[in-house]
C-alpha cells in the first residue's frame, strides 16, 4: 500500500450499510474487496463516530473467503495465531507475520514479472515447447533462489525475535537479582537509635 497517497474513506452506517465518499454512493462488503484486490488505500470509518473500522471490515473479508470453498488457513494456523494473542511475542508475531507476507508478494511480482516477459515474445511457449522449456529452465533455478532468499529472510527474523526475547529474559532475570540483593543489604543494616 501506498502510504502517501491519501486514502479512499469509507463510511459504515449503524444500519451496516457502507458508503463510498469518493463515488458518493453506497458499496457492498465484495466492492469494498475489489478496492482491495485493484490496490486501492482505503479506510473504513463509523459514519457517527469516525472511529476507524478499517480493521474490522478487512477480518470481515477475510473470514468470508475462508468460509469459501478454498480457505487459506488449516485449523493448526489459526489454533496457533489465536496462541499468540496475549502472549509475550504477540508483537514479534505481528512483525514477522508482516515482513514475510511483504516478501511472499515481491516474490511472486517477480515470478509475474518473468511470466509476462515470456509471453509478450512472439513466439507463445505454449505453442512451442523449445520456448517452455527454456523458460522452465530459466524459472528453476530463479524460483529456488527467490525461494532461498525467503526461507533466509524469515531465519533471519526468528534469529531477531530468538535474541529479543532472550535479551528481554536477561532484563527481567538482572533486575530480580538486582532487587534480591539489595533485599537482604537493607535487612543487614544496623538500626539506629532514636
Amino acid at each position: 500500500m501506498n502510504m502517501n497517497a491519501e486514502k479512499r474513506v469509507i463510511k459504515k452506517y449503524p444500519n451496516r450499510r457502507l458508503y463510498d465518499t469518493s463515488t458518493s454512493s453506497y458499496i457492498t462488503l465484495v466492492d469494498v474487496k475489489q478496492l482491495v484486490l485493484d490496490s486501492v488505500d482505503i479506510q473504513v470509518l463509523d459514519a457517527r463516530t469516525s472511529e476507524d473500522l478499517t480493521r474490522s471490515v478487512l477480518m470481515q473479508i477475510i473470514m468470508d473467503e475462508e468460509a469459501g470453498g478454498a480457505p487459506m488457513f488449516s485449523y493448526d494456523a489459526l489454533t496457533q495465531l489465536i496462541r499468540f494473542y496475549g502472549n509475550a511475542m504477540q508483537g514479534l508475531m505481528g512483525n514477522f507475520l508482516d515482513k514475510n507476507l511483504q516478501l511472499f508478494v515481491q516474490m511472486q511480482g517477480k515470478m509475474t514479472e518473468q511470466a509476462e516477459s515470456v509471453m509478450k515474445g512472439e513466439t507463445s511457449p505454449f505453442t512451442n515447447p523449445g520456448v517452455w522449456g527454456e523458460f522452465m529452465k530459466f524459472q528453476g533455478p530463479a524460483l529456488q533462489k527467490m525461494m532461498g532468499d525467503y526461507m533466509e529472510s524469515g531465519a533471519s527474523m526468528f534469529m531477531q525475535m530468538q535474541q529479543q526475547m532472550q535479551q528481554q529474559a536477561k532484563e527481567v532475570f538482572d533486575s530480580s537479582a538486582q532487587q534480591e540483593s539489595e533485599a537482604p543489604a537493607a535487612a543487614r543494616k544496623p538500626a539506629t537509635k532514636s
